[in-house]
């Protein structure tokens, strides 16, 4: 049986690297040799019952044209903000046009904000509700709120994969804050993908949204997880930089394959 497989599509913030307005150092760089170029946060898990895609943001069609892929069937969403929702409208198109539906997996109350603010997305999108856990094929899918800083809220993914070669990892993009219960799904991980704005973000705390590596560091050592990989990351991260960070700690870059065993 292949492998299992996490691909990452997506590593950046809600803005993406290069901002259009800016000429930093880092935005420079992303519009030449692209190291530091970043589409908004998504990622691929390849199993056995087939791709399923996490978050579906604005640069969805480049993100499906650089893998030269024409279709994908299966969504999963983790809140309903611009980033990460944006690629829908032009994936339900293409379903249109292919005569195929599309699902999307989301707690209910995400689904909600679909319907208003894409009213006529299920002509082409099937939804279903999976608050409670979702089963994909060997894996287990459970997902829990946390806080999402300013931006209220958004939706950690716990992956269990049971049997002859179990494996635990999830996709907390998103998160700031969190407290011991939203804290507790991040044990017993072989791998934690956490979203990471800055190396060290000196905003306002009550204006944030996302950790920092600095204070990511601190949830990694207390949740212990074998390996981690930031993601959501802004133009304030050079990914040329050497940030002294542990060794089980990597940043993500775009394309980036993961093998989940």
């Amino acid at each position: 049986m292949p492998e299992d497989k996490l691909i990452m599509w997506g590593t950046g913030d809600s803005m993406g690297v290069p901002r259009v307005y800016c000429s930093c150092e880092i935005c420079a760089e992303a519009r030449t040799t692209g190291l530091n170029r970043r589409y908004r946060s998504s990622a691929m898990l390849e199993a056995a019952e087939g791709e399923l895609l996490i978050d579906c943001g604005p640069e969805w069609r480049t993100q499906m044209e650089l893998l030269d892929k024409r279709f994908i069937s299966h969504v999963l969403i983790t809140h309903a903000h611009f980033d990460h929702i944006a690629g829908l409208p032009e994936w339900a198109d293409a379903c249109r046009w292919l005569h195929k539906k599309g699902h999307v997996y989301a707690p209910e109350e995400v689904l909600q904000t679909l319907r208003r603010q894409f009213p006529w997305l299920e002509n082409q999108l099937t939804y279903h509700d999976c608050g409670a856990g979702l089963d994909w094929g060997n894996w287990r899918i459970q997902p829990w709120k946390v806080c999402h800083g300013k931006n209220g809220f958004s939706y950690a993914y716990r992956f269990d994969r049971t049997g002859a070669s179990p494996y635990s990892w999830a996709y907390c993009s998103d998160a700031i804050n969190l407290t011991d219960k939203e804290k507790a799904p991040l044990f017993g991980l072989q791998l934690l993908i956490l979203g990471t704005n800055y190396y060290e973000e000196h905003a306002d705390k009550a204006t944030r949204s996302v950790y920092d590596m600095i204070e990511a560091l601190e949830l990694l050592d207390e949740t212990k997880p074998d390996r981690a990989l930031f993601t959501h990351m802004s133009h304030g991260v050079d990914i040329r930089t050497d940030y002294k960070l542990p060794s089980m700690v990597t940043l993500a870059v775009t394309g980036m394959r993961l093998n989940l065993k």
